[in-house]
């Protein structure tokens, strides 16, 4: 297992070509649209139940996880407000990725606090126009950042990192990747659940709350407090122990990774940890999503995460080997979870009525919505490990060689 996180962040795996020619699915549609669209959008109709509180919709809408409302509030201040980087920098990474993705929802609350501020206004005002070379050369490079990333998990050529460490030092990047990945989950959240917007946001403007001390860019990370006290409550976290009892491995490289913006993996982990106390869909269901989502964004590290935790709960290889083929060995539970998942992960802005229908017809309203977050969660995850080109543990590199008799390959 590789211990050192200095290494992630320029170890090249045998699974990646160097400067490999990567394929852009996604075009933005205009900032104008995605405004046109979230007007649309105030008299929808959820597909979840929103609870009776005053909350913002994305809290409402986890009527059937209540304990998941106060980490998922702690969640989205986390993310615009620690670390190094600015709230309006990470809001301008969002709303770009909301272009990339047509999600109005998710674009309509970022401009209401864009429109705060004289950099949030300059940052909106080169996204509306597309004139991104008005911007200071760090700030264009986040956001191409997050636009790379976003068309692929592996979208950051290695001169595109090159380019960006010119500017950002480590603990920043992962910052980057995981601003990139926070809404890489909350686009698909609220897409798949059809949030109403909120009429009171369109047109006007909130300041964020006042982001913690930032640490100035230096060319190396200084290690802070915060990660120094992170560090060691990891190593006994619930999320490590669950990585003990159910992968057999302990700190997971991508946690170790993630805990250079600890903060933020903080509150990941807690989100994660406060939705699980509601699991309904069994595990191996859950896994099967993940794998399929994995497979889908062509992402190495987790998907061989997936197959050691199949094997490891009793999957056949028989299963395993045609699952990498087509989804014959699937039951029609699996075949319901699989093909939502794989539809929300290409195309957040695509599912219908009927799809989310379909998904509560096979398990109910509860296990529909654990459905979607367990896509989005992996949305989030395969963009952060590959994204990063974290090295597999030598455990699940082993299981994956003894199941397919080879190493993981892109699609």
């Amino acid at each position: 297992m590789i211990k050192n996180i200095a290494t992630f962040l320029i170890a090249i795996s045998f699974a990646y070509a160097a400067d490999e020619k990567i394929a852009r699915e996604y075009s933005p549609v205009a900032v104008t649209e995605l405004e046109h669209s979230a007007k649309a959008r105030v008299d929808a109709v959820a597909r979840v139940p929103l609870s009776d509180s005053a909350d913002q919709n994305y809290l409402r809408a986890l009527s059937l996880t209540p304990g998941a409302v106060e980490p998922m509030k702690k969640l989205v201040n986390t993310a615009f407000l620690t670390g190094a980087l600015d709230p309006e920098l990470k809001g301008a990474m969002g709303l770009r990725i909301s272009q990339l993705l047509r999600a109005p929802y998710v674009a309509a609350h970022i401009e209401y606090h864009l429109r705060s501020s004289v950099r949030g206004k300059t940052l909106l005002d080169a996204l509306c126009t597309g004139k991104l070379d008005s911007l200071a050369p760090a700030d264009r490079l986040a956001i191409d950042y997050a636009e790379w990333l976003t068309q692929d998990v592996h979208g950051v050529s290695d001169a595109d990192f090159r380019r960006v460490r010119q500017y950002y030092n480590d603990s920043q990047i992962v910052e980057l990747t995981t601003t990139t990945c926070f809404f890489a989950y909350m686009t698909r959240f609220t897409e798949a659940l059809r949030l109403p917007v909120e009429e009171s946001i369109l047109g006007a403007s909130a300041a964020l709350p006042a982001a913690a001390n930032r640490v100035p860019i230096a060319r190396v990370a200084l290690i802070s407090d915060a990660e120094l006290d992170a560090i060691e409550q990891a190593k006994n976290s619930a999320v490590a122990q669950q990585a003990r009892n159910t992968l057999g491995l302990g700190l997971a490289n991508s946690m170790r990774a993630m805990y250079l913006a600890p903060e933020m993996a903080s509150a990941w982990f807690q989100y994660g940890q406060a939705t699980r106390q509601y699991d309904q869909v069994s595990r191996e269901i859950k896994l099967q999503i993940s794998f399929a989502v994995s497979m889908a964004n062509n992402c190495r590290y987790c998907t061989l995460h997936q197959v050691l935790g199949l094997k490891r709960l009793g999957v056949s290889p028989a299963k395993l080997l045609q699952m990498r083929k087509d989804d014959n060995a699937l039951s029609p539970e699996e075949l319901t979870a699989v093909k939502f998942a794989r539809k929300l992960t290409a195309e957040p802005w695509s599912i219908t009525d009927a799809d989310y229908t379909e998904l509560e017809k096979t398990f109910g309203k509860h296990g529909a919505i654990e459905v979607v977050m367990q896509t989005c969660n992996f949305a989030y995850m395969n963009h952060f490990t590959d994204g990063l080109r974290l090295p597999s543990e030598d455990e699940a590199v082993k299981t994956y060689r003894e199941i397919y008799g080879a190493d993981f390959a892109r699609r």
